[in-house]
């Protein structure tokens, strides 16, 4: 019995670590978000990357989350948190580290 949990742990861990990094399930609303906000950024930090602020859809409206700072990755860049409109719908893409 124990060696079957752990088995079975061993696997949960060894494919969620196979997971891709950006995966989720695409909703669509038919609310458009506000403008951005527009924010002062602050100066550069060695070693880290501002991600700015976006408006994240809470199941009844937008509410604005601000930016912050992020540990820098090297090789990689940060593509923010975003709208794109799609078929008279908006849908929300997660912000996510992309090679370059």
């Amino acid at each position: 019995m124990k060696s079957a949990i752990l088995s079975a742990l061993a696997t949960a861990v060894l494919f969620g670590a196979m997971s891709p990094a950006f995966s989720g399930v695409a909703i669509d609303i038919e609310v458009a978000p506000p403008a951005p906000r527009v924010m002062v950024v602050p100066p550069p930090r060695m070693g880290w990357v501002w991600a700015p602020g976006y408006w994240r859809w809470d199941g009844y409206h937008h509410v604005w989350m601000e930016g912050h700072w992020m540990r820098a990755r090297p090789g990689y860049h940060w593509v923010a948190e975003h709208w794109v409109e799609h078929h008279r719908h908006y849908r929300f893409v997660p912000g996510h580290w992309a090679p370059g």
